[in-house]
């Protein structure tokens, strides 16, 4: 759904857009098109900028954007601060299975 630059753009609205871990951002975009689950695409996406840091700065509030933009682009109702709690949760047990994510990503749409 999303593509490079409007993650890039997503990370401008936080802090400069500068990218220090190209490969893995360029990774989890390649897996989108490998992916019918939207959720999984997602979870890929927040793999790569929350814990392989895509960005010099803005990691944790791009990932909230991200979960956030898909979570309106699918027209789902949530709580911004459960977003908030889970990407905390990710990053204090240093969440990188793709099907944690996932599930933790669940958990703010019920």
């Amino acid at each position: 759904m999303l593509n490079k630059k409007d993650i890039i753009g997503i990370n401008l609205e936080f802090d400069k857009g500068i990218l220090i871990n190209n490969s893995s951002l360029e990774y989890a975009i390649s897996t989108l098109k490998n992916n019918n689950s939207w959720i999984k695409q997602l979870a890929h996406l927040i793999r790569a900028v929350l814990i392989d840091h895509c960005f010099k700065d803005g990691n944790k509030r791009t990932a909230a954007a991200l979960i956030a933009t898909y979570l309106d682009i699918k027209g789902y109702v949530y709580n911004p601060e459960e977003i908030n709690k889970t990407i905390i949760k990710m990053i204090k047990k240093n969440t990188n299975k793709i099907e944690e994510i996932e599930r933790l990503i669940e958990d703010v749409i019920k």
